[in-house]
């Protein structure tokens, strides 16, 4: 992809973009809105001639479909395509709808629908249902959900490939549910393990033999009828082993395995191109060892599969597989997990990553990628991202980000850039293996051995909510300055609930109650009361906001619970018995009030009581009490508001004023 700026001679202001795609052209005319008008694109908010070498930038983790794209409508998904091409990603999945295809195979194979209901999840885990980790759970999916789906996906491809985008559909990776066992009682499929706390109520999943022959006929089946539905551009997705161990670690089985995967996808189109996540290498290295990865990557031919290094950023594969054993790969930032709040980057590393892999011995980087599991956080790392795709040396980032600021605010403002620098030095900048699960206590079911620790100087972050503050005046009629005040009072927020948190435990263990009183009480009832009303105040931090949109996509008031129920407990329990706890954890307004401020109540309660009565704290005694309030807030049907409420800058001015160090 290559694009050219030209203003015609004379022009003041006019500019003409001559590129060799649509995607290549939006790219040319954001760096033209950007660089040369000082305009600002947020993908949380409405708002050069010589590309690198790589050839691809591609977008999307197939968790995101999940943990952000569930819900949304043609028109919130319009806007991310149209940021996309501006951003220049021309490589992204195409996922939705894929049940609808999956429903017809299965049907025309001889399963009841009473079988495909039993195996389709609820919508808000649809992403681990696809690689093979789930079924049943939170489901059926309702007839309705799949022919909205349907209709969605027909808009999404023609408006990728409209603007030039090469859309991955997925392909069969080997799963099938149990009711294939059943029409085909000969069939050689094997049950999987467990995956991630789950039993095989909802786990556990069949596995085929990849030399029998029903492996090709299934695969080849759904790829037909994809292609029939949305047409291709060759190439598909596909992850047999994702957080599963596999059945056997015999290099020849390995091979077998992805050689037909790879055979099911050529039998429908002879073309087909394999992009895989390469996440299975990192997350499982005792079983991946160089002997299994080789055998993995090289059952498919030479330059027919595409292994996207999906965690790059901290952990990167290509370094100890010398390049993916001459397979291609993308590298790509992961950056974050479950759509966790949390200020958080690896600014050094991402600067410097793309083009050490591209200089790597035999370097096989066919271009960059960001992978995240869930998006709407931490634009300033995306923008980072996308515009490195384009270079082909690092860049100044304190220089960098002061343009960023003056961009992103609409006019220079000396504390915003300052605070932009400082949060640059601290936050941003993760150094080392680094992994953004927000543990932070205020996210996390409470107990006394709670991670405290951080990766940077929180003076930083309480020095650079001043300096914002101080900007309000200035740039408060901004929506991206009102957000990032958000966020960053958010951050200073809950660090201070980690310091409240010290005192509790510290209070406890030297049997001192007035102080555990104090502390407690400071933390429930005014610093989480007060978070919850900054929050509150901005539409993109509404529990509301996420559990109107699911309502929204239904068509019956049973559909609407059930898909509340789904949003509900993908952003708590995560699973039926708080399986994945927390993992997919979110600072909302409404949720930090009646869950996360609820479970602390109640933590403090059982302290007071325990010093009171003389009795030992017992954690497993406290986890089965709380777990009844977690669940009780998935099932408690409260509607909370879609519509923000307050004005966040005085709400920020008056928790600084508190509560600033």
């Amino acid at each position: 992809d290559t694009y050219l700026l030209r203003s015609p001679p004379g022009a003041a202001v006019a500019v003409a973009v001559r590129a060799s795609s649509g995607v290549a052209a939006a790219a040319g005319l954001y760096r033209y809105l950007r660089d040369f008008c000082g305009c600002h694109l947020s993908c949380t908010q409405p708002a050069a001639s010589r590309p690198l070498p790589p050839r691809y930038r591609y977008y999307q983790n197939a968790c995101t479909q999940s943990y952000s794209y569930v819900w949304w409508d043609w028109a919130r998904w319009e806007r991310e395509i149209d940021w996309m091409a501006l951003s220049g990603i021309n490589l992204a999945p195409a996922f939705v709808g894929q049940e609808v295809a999956w429903q017809r195979v299965y049907r025309s194979l001889g399963l009841n629908q009473s079988e495909i209901d039993a195996y389709f999840t609820g919508p808000a885990f649809l992403a681990w249902n696809r690689m093979g980790n789930l079924h049943g759970w939170a489901g059926p999916l309702p007839p309705a959900w799949h022919l909205k789906q349907l209709y969605l996906q027909y808009r999404i491809v023609e408006r990728m490939r409209s603007l030039g985008m090469i859309t991955v559909l997925p392909a069969f990776a080997g799963h099938v549910p149990q009711g294939v066992l059943r029409v085909f009682p000969r069939v050689n499929a094997t049950r999987l393990g467990g995956w991630s706390h789950f039993d095989c109520t909802y786990s556990c999943t069949y596995l085929l033999d990849p030399e029998d022959p029903m492996f090709q006929v299934i695969g080849t089946l759904f790829l037909k009828e994809l292609i029939k539905e949305f047409g291709t551009d060759h190439i598909y997705s596909a992850d047999t082993f994702n957080e599963m161990t596999p059945l056997s670690s015999d290099p020849a089985y390995l091979s077998r395995v992805s050689n037909a995967v790879f055979r099911s996808m050529t039998g429908a189109d002879p073309e087909a191109l394999w992009l895989m996540q390469g996440w299975l290498f990192q997350h499982q290295p005792d079983f991946w060892q160089p002997a299994q990865v080789r055998a993995l990557l090289r059952g498919v031919p030479l330059g027919r599969m595409i292994v996207l290094d999906l965690f790059a950023e901290s952990k990167p594969v290509y370094q100890w597989t010398e390049s993916f054993y001459g397979q291609p790969f993308i590298w790509c930032m992961l950056h974050n997990f479950g759509g966790n709040h949390g200020l958080f980057g690896t600014v050094e590393a991402i600067n410097h990553g793309p083009f050490a892999a591209r200089s790597f011995p035999n370097s096989t980087m066919v271009g960059t990628g960001l992978v995240p599991e869930g998006i709407e956080q931490n634009d300033m790392v995306y923008e980072l991202m996308n515009e490195l795709g384009w270079r082909q040396e690092p860049l100044d980032l304190p220089s960098w980000v002061t343009r960023y600021a003056e961009r992103r605010y609409g006019a220079p403002n000396a504390a915003a850039a300052s605070a932009w620098h400082l949060l640059l030095r601290s936050v941003y900048n993760c150094t080392g293996v680094c992994v953004n699960h927000n543990r932070s206590p205020l996210v996390r079911r409470p107990s006394l051995h709670m991670d405290t620790e951080l990766w940077y100087n929180a003076s930083d972050v309480y020095e650079a909510w001043r300096l914002l503050l101080s900007a309000g005046a200035e740039l408060g009629s901004s929506p991206t300055f009102r957000y990032d005040l958000v966020d960053v009072t958010r951050q200073a927020a809950q660090q201070l609930v980690s310091d409240y948190y010290l005192s509790i435990r510290r209070a406890f263990q030297s049997h001192a109650l007035p102080e555990l009183l104090t502390a407690g009480g400071v933390l429930v009832y005014d610093l989480l009361p007060e978070l919850d009303s900054l929050l509150s105040s901005h539409s993109l931090f509404l529990l509301g906001r996420w559990l109107e949109s699911a309502r929204a996509v239904a068509t019956s008031d049973r559909e609407a619970e059930q898909y509340e129920l789904n949003a509900r407990n993908q952003v708590t329990l995560w699973g039926p018995s708080g399986n994945i706890l927390d993992y997919a954890n979110k600072q909302l307004g409404g949720l930090v009030l009646d869950y996360y401020g609820v479970r602390w109540s109640l933590f403090v309660s059982v302290l007071v009581e325990s010093l009171n009565s003389g009795t030992p704290f017992h954690q497993d005694q406290f986890n089965q009490a709380v777990f009844q309030v977690e669940r009780g807030f998935v099932y408690n049907k409260k509607r909370y508001p879609a519509v923000p409420a307050g004005d966040t800058l005085e709400i920020s001015r008056k928790l600084f004023l508190k509560y600033y160090p």
